[in-house]
C-alpha cells in the first residue's frame, strides 16, 4: 500500500461525527444540516432536460477532451465573465472538462508534483482538505499559510524565501472556503510573479466565484490578462457547476489555463479514465451558456445573508463574507463546545473551524470560529439562525463566555 496513506488525517466530517457521538438532540426540533457545503436550491429544469434529451449518449464512450461545443461554451463564458480578450483562450488548447473540482484538484496535484525529498505544496490555513490529502498522496509535504485575521486572506508575506524556492504548487481559493474572502487581481498577479520567479504552478480554486454579495470576484486568468501574462503560463483555474448552478450531484466542472499544462493533464487523464459522460457534457454546455439561473441562485444567498445579519448581527461579532455561502462566525465559547451545544440543544449540525485548519506557529486560525453553510431553503435557514440566536443568548445569560 502507498505509505503516504498513513499521513492522512480523518476527514472533517468524520471528526464531527465523533465529536457529536453520544449526544441526543431534542426530538421536538427538526434536524438542520449546515456543516456541509451542499447546495439545496432547486436544480434548473432546463439543465436536467438537456440530460434527458441526450440520454442516448450514455451508450457511447466519451473522450477525455470533451466536446467542442462544451469547450467553446466554457471559453465564451470565461471571456465574458473575466473580461478577457477573445482569441487568447483557445477551446482546443486552454480548457478541459472535469468531473467536478474536487476530483480535478486531487488529480492535478498528482500530475504536477515532482516527488523530490523537499517538494512543498503551499495552501491557505484554513483550507479545503483535498489540498492537503492530495499533497501527501503525491509524495510532497504541505506548507500552511495562516490567514490574516483582519483580511481573512492568507498572509503571503509571511512565507520565507526558502519556502518559495521549494514550492512546486500553490493553492489559492477565492472566494475562500471557509471565510468567503475575495482576492484582488493585483494580489493574484503578485503571486503569479512569484510563480515565475521561483518556478511553481499557481492553482486557483474558483468554485464559489459566482456567489457574491456585491462585486463579482476576480479570477486568476483575469489577473494574468490584466497584468500582461497573456500566455497564462503557470496558471490553472478550477470551476464547477455545483455551486454556480446548484448541481452538486452532476459532478461537472472544468480546468483552464496554461496550454502546455492542459495538454499534459489531458494525457494524464486519458490513462486515468475519467472522461465526462456525453449527456452531462450536453447539460453542462447549456448551463455555461445561461446566466439567468445563476442570478436567481445568487439572489437567494443574498437574502439569506441579509437574514443572518438581521438575526445574529445585534448579538455577536458577525462579518458577512464577500463571496461564497458560508458564515465564518466567531463563537462566544470554544468552537468544539459551541458545536456540541448547538447540536444538543437545537439539533443543528455545523462545522468547527478548528477542524478546517492546522496549528501552525502555535496558532490554529480556525479555533473559536464555526463554518455555517447557508445552503438550505430561506425558511429553514431562518429557523436555524433563530435557533443559533437562542443558544448565544443562553450562553450570554449564563455568563459562561470563556473566549
Amino acid at each position: 500500500m502507498n505509505p503516504n496513506l498513513n499521513q492522512l488525517e480523518p476527514y472533517p466530517f468524520e471528526k464531527l461525527a465523533k465529536l457529536n457521538q453520544g449526544i441526543i438532540p431534542p426530538a421536538d426540533k427538526t434536524p438542520i444540516v449546515m456543516h456541509i457545503g451542499e447546495p439545496k436550491h432547486k436544480a434548473p429544469e432546463f439543465i436536467l432536460q438537456a440530460i434527458q434529451n441526450n440520454r442516448a449518449g450514455f451508450s457511447n464512450y466519451p473522450v477525455t477532451q470533451g466536446s467542442i461545443e462544451l469547450r467553446q461554451a466554457i471559453i465564451d463564458w470565461l471571456n465574458k465573465r473575466f473580461h478577457i480578450q477573445s482569441g487568447l483562450l483557445n477551446p482546443e488548447r486552454n480548457v478541459l472538462p472535469v468531473n467536478g473540482t474536487r476530483e480535478a484538484l486531487f488529480a492535478f496535484t498528482q500530475f504536477t508534483v515532482d516527488k523530490s525529498d523537499d517538494a512543498l505544496v503551499l495552501m491557505p490555513n484554513p483550507f479545503y482538505k483535498i489540498y492537503e490529502g492530495a499533497t501527501y498522496l503525491a509524495g510532497a509535504k504541505p506548507w500552511y499559510i495562516n490567514i490574516d485575521k483582519s483580511t481573512l486572506l492568507p498572509d503571503f508575506s509571511s512565507v520565507p524565501t526558502e519556502i518559495w524556492q521549494r514550492c512546486q504548487l500553490l493553492f489559492i481559493c477565492s472566494p475562500g472556503n471557509p471565510t468567503g474572502a475575495i482576492m484582488t487581481t493585483k494580489q493574484m498577479a503578485d503571486l503569479l510573479e512569484l510563480a515565475h520567479r521561483y518556478d511553481f504552478i499557481l492553482a486557483s480554486d474558483e468554485c464559489y466565484a459566482e456567489i457574491y454579495l456585491n462585486q463579482p470576484s476576480p479570477g486568476l486568468l483575469q489577473a494574468a490578462y490584466e497584468y500582461n501574462h497573456k500566455d497564462f503560463k503557470r496558471c490553472m483555474v478550477f470551476h464547477s457547476l455545483s455551486k454556480r448552478s446548484s448541481l452538486p450531484g452532476m459532478r461537472s466542472g472544468f480546468v483552464a489555463g496554461d496550454a502546455e499544462l492542459i495538454e499534459k493533464f489531458r494525457l494524464y487523464r486519458t490513462y486515468q479514465g475519467c472522461a465526462m459522460a456525453l449527456p452531462i457534457q450536453a447539460a453542462s454546455t447549456v448551463a455555461w451558456q445561461d446566466e439567468e439561473h445563476v442570478k436567481s441562485n445568487r439572489e437567494l444567498y443574498k437574502q439569506k445573508f441579509a437574514m443572518a445579519k438581521e438575526i445574529l448581527g445585534p448579538l455577536t461579532e458577525l462579518n458577512l463574507p464577500d463571496g461564497g455561502f458560508y458564515l465564518w462566525l466567531k463563537t462566544p465559547i470554544d468552537d468544539l463546545t459551541f458545536t456540541q451545544e448547538l447540536f444538543k440543544k437545537q439539533n443543528i449540525t455545523i462545522m468547527p473551524g478548528s477542524f478546517l485548519s492546522r496549528e501552525v506557529h502555535g496558532i490554529n486560525p480556525g479555533a473559536n470560529y464555526v463554518r455555517i453553510a447557508l445552503v438550505s431553503s430561506l425558511d429553514e435557514c431562518r429557523d436555524a439562525l433563530n435557533r443559533i440566536k437562542l443558544l448565544i443568548q443562553e450562553l450570554k445569560t449564563n455568563q459562561i463566555l470563556t473566549v
